[in-house]
């Protein structure tokens, strides 16, 4: 009898069979089927084994339980560093590290992790030493040294404490005594001193004198929040070198590219966590995620370029600057053959933008054979169902092999991969905020949910395996490009949409431009109506587009003034008033919402308990979104971005509205 690899793969190798609890810790448990060998096989002539055709038919199984931590408190998750299974549950040392950060300190965890050095021995006794020059150390002893040999490698940042690097020096000091000769103490003595020589460094820069901060000879960019007219300026400004579109498609691209490549390399996982990024815009907070926020820095320098080439030369004619369009839109397809998506959906971005999107006589003279690449890779980011049409593209990509030899030689180095991709990075970020978001940070018990953990550390390991995949990119800079991308003029939203007017002043939508649907991030346009007290119509806003902004998201185009005109190939504005526009962002609670629309509405903010926030739905339905929800979470994403705020019923307050 024969048995098929499908039947065998068939068999779940994994079976939820409930939880176990301990004192202090709650685990998960699954029951595992593994293929087992035949402990004692029959001997043919000779010591060799004889197989039996008959007992060859069946496959042996053998079923084994798996416990996974699921909660515990801080005591019991570092012991379970050392003490737990690892072969059961290989991914909790890595989740831990990764993600520790988000529940405790790196110094608390020491504390509980580091044990205290050994009594002196008494003179004159004899000290054995094992092979590797080191005191005989226990079991436990082993896997401290294993997880700080894990730590120092894979999160070495997490030792950074200036200006004595204390959590480091106790590290040192332990490994001193407890593994001497072992690597880990030789990468925790060579990651102090590289703290201390960067620290001298820093120390020296900030001693030079503040003349010697711009170079001789260098003009300062002008502000980009200067008065209006200021881009008149850049005609009278001689500029050395050529312009950024002077150069090659290929050039530009692969300069893009491998400007992506360095800063998401360099991207510390652990900053990506939701609870990290969603605190960077509070008080205090302007360090927080820097190594994130440089790819955000640099994701919308991209767009700003983009803006500034189309938009800065002013008496460009319309062809001319379908011609820069059309460019732009080239580079964007090589970002695509390059895999970089990160240039990719800013230049997309800066095109849908609608100071660029309503220039419906440059749109005009764009090719179809352009317009169609444009659409096609609008496609990509589309925000249906969550964006899975860009998360299917990036998993093939990842799936992608490199080239195979036809006969390749005996003992030779497997192919390497392509390189990339280079991920959109807003993506992982918007998905760990709805996740730091949905789940508790702990548990009934006063348990830390480190499920939740292990949730975030799948991403994180993604974007740790996105980043090895970078490292297979040769590029070379190329100098002149990188100046052209700095010297490239940066305009502001008022800037940008002002100057978009005098191009082409407001005129009636033009079927030229490109019907892209446009995308939102991590800033969403919302429309506030109180529809019950005021007799408005419930036609929301007058059909301009959504502009979220993009300071808050990587993927976030540059937004305009609300003052604007409607998209190419939009309906004409509904007649009556129209109703208050408020910014939300994805850490707005409804309770902050409904008082800022109410402030727009100039009701007293008492009265914000006694309504609650609707978001209105096709087919004359409504969406209530919960009073102590995350909006932005709770909101359908497949729906108009329109809400309506309603009196709760039994409300005690009938605030006077003003019809004005």
């Amino acid at each position: 009898m024969d048995r098929t690899a499908g039947k065998d793969l068939a068999l779940a190798p994994l079976q939820d069979w409930g939880e176990e609890t301990e004192e202090g810790a709650v685990f998960s448990v699954s029951l595992r089927r593994q293929l087992s060998q035949r402990s004692s096989p029959r001997e043919g002539p000779g010591g060799s084994q004889a197989s039996s055709p008959a007992a060859d038919a069946f496959l042996h199984y053998r079923t084994s339980k798996v416990r996974a931590l699921r909660a515990a408190r801080l005591e019991r998750l570092v012991g379970e560093l050392v003490s737990g299974d690892h072969e059961q549950d290989p991914g909790f040392v890595p989740a831990f590290l990764a993600t520790h950060r988000a529940f405790v300190s790196t110094a608390r965890v020491l504390g509980l992790l580091l044990p205290p050095p050994p009594p002196p021995l008494p003179p004159g006794t004899e000290i054995k030493k094992t092979e590797a020059g080191g005191l005989p150390v226990n079991k436990n002893l082993r896997a401290v040294v294993s997880v700080l040999g894990s730590w120092l490698r894979d999160h070495p940042q997490d030792f950074r404490a200036p200006p004595a690097h204390s959590d480091l020096g106790s590290v040192c000091t332990f490994l001193g005594w407890a593994s001497p000769a072992g690597p880990e103490a030789r990468e925790a003595e060579k990651l102090l001193g590289d703290f201390l020589e960067e620290d001298e460094l820093k120390q020296e820069d900030e001693e030079q004198p503040e003349a010697w901060t711009v170079p001789p000879g260098a003009t300062q960019t002008p502000r980009p929040d200067s008065p209006e007219g200021c881009w008149e300026e850049e005609e009278a400004v001689a500029r050395e070198g050529p312009e950024l579109l002077d150069f090659s498609v290929d050039e530009v691209a692969e300069q893009l590219t491998l400007m992506d490549v360095e800063l998401f390399s360099r991207v510390r996982p652990c900053e990506c966590l939701g609870s990290v990024w969603s605190q960077r815009d509070r008080p205090g907070a302007a360090g927080t995620a820097p190594t994130v926020r440089a790819t955000v820095t640099q994701f919308n320098m991209v767009i700003g370029c983009v803006l500034g080439s189309v938009l800065g030369a002013q008496g460009l004619a319309a062809p001319q600057r379908a011609q820069r369009l059309e460019k732009w839109i080239r580079i964007a397809q090589r970002c695509r053959e390059l895999r970089n998506f990160s240039s990719l959906r800013a230049i997309l971005s800066a095109l849908q933008s609608n100071p660029i999107y309503r220039l419906k006589r440059s749109w005009g003279a764009v090719s179809r054979e352009r317009l169609s690449t444009f659409r096609k890779l609008s496609q990509i980011f589309s925000d249906e169902n969550n964006h899975l049409s860009s998360r299917e593209i990036l998993s093939q990509e990842e799936a992608t092999e490199g080239p195979q030899e036809e006969d390749p030689l005996p003992g030779s180095l497997p192919p390497k991969l392509p390189p990339g991709p280079v991920p959109y990075l807003g993506t992982f970020l918007t998905d760990l905020v709805m996740l730091d978001t949905a789940l508790p940070d702990m548990l009934e018990g006063d348990l830390i949910n480190f499920e939740k953990r292990r949730k975030e550390w799948e991403i994180l390991a993604h974007i740790q395996q996105l980043q090895k995949r970078c490292r297979n990119y040769c590029l070379s800079p190329h100098t002149p490009i990188l100046v052209a991308l700095r010297a490239q003029r940066q305009l502001s939203e008022e800037q940008s949409y002002h100057v978009s007017r005098v191009i082409e002043p407001p005129a009636a939508s033009c079927p030229s431009s490109p019907r892209i649907r446009r995308r939102l991030s991590l800033t969403k346009r919302l429309s506030a109506k109180l529809s019950r007290e005021k007799g408005s119509s419930p036609g929301g806003s007058p059909g301009d587009p959504s502009s979220p902004a993009s300071s808050l998201s990587p993927g976030s185009p540059p937004s305009s003034p609300r003052t604007r005109d409607p998209p190419p190939g939009s309906p004409p504005a509904s007649p009556g008033p129209q109703s208050p526009t408020t910014k939300l962002t994805s850490q707005d609670k409804a309770p902050s919402v409904v008082q800022r629309a109410l402030q727009k509405h100039n009701v007293a903010e008492p009265w914000a308990r006694d309504y609650q926030l609707f978001q209105v739905l096709p087919g004359d339905r409504e969406l209530p979104i919960p009073d102590n929800a995350n909006v932005f979470y709770a909101m359908s994403p497949a729906a108009p971005r329109d809400f309506v705020l309603r009196r709760k019923e039994g409300a005690r307050h009938t605030p006077t509205i003003s019809s004005t």
